[in-house]
């Protein structure tokens, strides 16, 4: 029996799922994020295929092609080497939707919801004129363009490909309300005054060492990394909203879980009130924001 000992080749879904899963288990040990290998195994498994949760469910007995079992296990490859799914497979979700995604920009993140249902909440015009700086994929302007039909939304990126990306997100999702331009920060903005300016900038100090473990790793370091201990481009974003905003408009930053106070501070010092920040899911200071009051 030459083949003993080895194992079987998976043949149907199902047993691609169970193999994919053990796998994924090596990665696990050295990728604290990864703490479901299942969960991985078919979130993998039904992006690759271009299937539903649903559908890999009700197709388990399904036997996999030659051709998909292969596309699979070069997925999966890429996977063990800690790639990102995201990147591997283009796409990710954000809020309430499906997004694509590419090495030049970060990968969505549910703690930047938070920035989302804090611009849901605030007091805003009707047709509120919204800025968000960094948009990266655009998934925080197509989130709050979607929810707020009226609302006029401009993202601006440095980098000419993740606008390009944002704006096929955007004629995607069809949401023409949510335009794209390239801008170092407010640099395109013009004149233009806002009611509202979001922002998950750069936040990272340059010597953490997060940044060599986990999806970071892929991530470009120009949106991730920051001077002056991850505080460079906040202060600089905080600056420049005194004349970016209206009277009583408002500023809402993402930033790291120890930077709530110099935030804080640095809002404060640029006149803003009602200064407060909120914790993410996993109860860590995340998102900091004030008003604009009147002159």
């Amino acid at each position: 029996m030459p083949n003993a000992g080895k194992p079987a080749k998976p043949d149907t879904v199902q047993q691609w799922l169970l193999q994919a899963a053990t796998e994924l288990e090596v990665l696990a040990l050295v990728d604290p994020a990864l703490d479901d290998v299942r969960l991985e195994a078919r979130r993998l498994t039904a992006d690759v295929l271009g299937w539903s949760p649903t559908a890999l469910l009700s197709r388990s007995t399904d036997v996999l092609s030659p051709a998909q079992l292969n596309t699979l296990q070069q997925a999966l490859s890429r996977r063990l080497t800690g790639e990102p799914l995201a990147y591997i497979t283009g796409r990710w979700w954000f809020w309430d939707l499906e997004l694509e995604v590419a090495p030049c920009t970060l990968i969505p993140r549910p703690d930047t919801e938070l920035l989302v249902e804090q611009a849901l909440s605030l007091d805003l015009p009707a047709n509120a004129k919204v800025l968000d700086l960094g948009t990266g994929t655009g998934a925080i302007a197509l989130a709050l363009a979607k929810a707020k039909p009226l609302w006029q939304l401009l993202g601006v990126d440095y980098s000419a490909d993740a606008v390009a990306l944002a704006n096929r997100n955007r004629d995607r999702l069809q949401l023409p309300n949510c335009s794209f331009v390239q801008s170092d920060w407010y640099s395109a903005t013009g004149t233009k005054l806002f009611d509202l300016i979001v922002s998950n900038p750069p936040y990272i100090d340059g010597k953490d060492p997060h940044l060599t473990q986990g999806d970071v790793r892929f991530e470009p370091l120009s949106a991730l990394v920051a001077a002056d201990q991850g505080l460079a481009d906040i202060r600089l974003i905080c600056q420049g909203a005194r004349s970016r905003l209206k009277t009583n408009g408002w500023l809402w930053l993402e930033h790291g879980y120890q930077q709530a106070d110099a935030v804080q501070a640095s809002l404060h010092e640029n006149g803003f009130v009602q200064v407060q920040s909120r914790r993410d899911y996993g109860n860590q200071w995340r998102i900091s924001g004030g008003m604009l009051p009147p002159a």
